[in-house]
């Protein structure tokens, strides 16, 4: 990691609430979400589908909270200004700007019956008003940096030509064109072999030590956590449970849906059986008090169902259970 510590974050998220208001009922999909992102930092945010990690990074690119059923609250601050109380059209400044972000899937990210190089300097028409020719050459030149073979004559291509990866590529230049100081990156590697998923993580590697970009990354993936990661944020239903240095999440895990996941990752020469987290999550729904992995956690007990939060038992390392907090809190965040 490159940054510098004690150094100011470039990102605060505090206290982050996102509610969606359906038929059904109220679904609480982010309950109470804090952390910081600093420049030059690659933070994991990791959980099971469904946890609310896509919706919060939705969140601070400022694509959720616009419908009448969407409602967010807390404070997302980025250079001294609370991203939340803009209005639209200055959101929309930021958003591919200073903050941009790699979506899900390189197959459908990008139009169809667009150019490949059209799409990709799209970006700098909308932030910079160059004119098309003038994007679509900075376009070739963003695509040769991120590794299109014959990028000028692929740029005149259309999706649908690329492989898995290049389109993974191609959707990275765009993000990368107006020279972002935030890139998120949502499921990055998803549905690419893992030569290329290697390469991609290499890629976003080299723009962290190279540009002192700061990213945010959201997987499921464990192993490329491992890989890429400076510091991991551990989320379950809406809330993130363990945050804390990679390295000592991975050594030292002390929350037990943390330790729940770890245990399902194969290790290569180990003859161990994998041993499932049982039950399932627990409906957005309800909104109750207590630990939400309480009822498939092996340790519950009656505290469990007391409020719980985030609280430094070690030096950057934050769990929200009351088993690992047994030993003496620190200041809760």
């Amino acid at each position: 990691m490159v940054r510098e510590e004690n150094k100011k974050p470039l990102l605060e998220v505090k206290n982050l609430q996102v509610e969606f208001h359906m038929r059904q009922g109220t679904m609480y999909a982010v309950r109470g979400v804090n952390f910081n992102l600093h420049r030059g930092e690659i933070l994991g945010v990791v959980g099971e589908s469904g946890c609310g990690k896509s919706v919060t990074a939705n969140t601070i690119l400022g694509l959720i909270g616009k419908k009448k059923y969407e409602k967010v609250y807390g404070e997302i601050w980025f250079h001294d200004e609370d991203i939340l109380k803009k209005s639209e059209r200055e959101q929309q400044k930021l958003r591919g700007n200073k903050i941009a972000m790699i979506f899900q899937d390189p197959m459908t990210a990008l139009d169809p019956v667009v150019k490949v190089g059209k799409q990709v300097g799209e970006v700098l028409q909308i932030h910079q008003k160059k004119s098309p020719k003038e994007a679509f050459a900075q376009a070739v030149q963003q695509l040769i940096k991120v590794g299109i073979p014959s990028a000028k004559e692929r740029a005149s291509d259309y999706p649908f030509q690329f492989s898995g990866g290049m389109r993974q590529r191609a959707v990275i230049a765009s993000s990368l064109m107006c020279e972002p100081e935030i890139l998120i990156a949502d499921e990055p590697t998803t549905a690419l072999d893992v030569t290329i998923q290697a390469q991609i993580l290499d890629l976003l590697r080299q723009l962290r030590d190279e540009n002192g970009v700061a990213i945010l990354l959201i997987t499921h993936d464990l192993g490329v956590v491992a890989e890429l990661c400076d510091t991991v944020a551990v989320m379950y239903a809406g809330e993130i449970v363990e945050k804390a240095p990679v390295q000592e999440i991975f050594q030292s895990p002390k929350h037990p849906y943390t330790q729940g996941l770890l245990q399902c990752i194969p290790v290569p020469g180990k003859k161990e059986k994998l041993i499932p987290i049982p039950g399932q999550p627990p409906k957005l729904y309800e909104k109750t008090p207590g630990c939400k992995f309480a009822q498939r956690c092996p340790y519950r007990s009656e505290r469990c169902e007391k409020e719980i939060h985030l609280a430094e038992i070690a030096t950057d390392h934050f769990v929200s259970c009351w088993r690992a907090q047994k030993d003496g809190e620190r200041d809760e965040q």
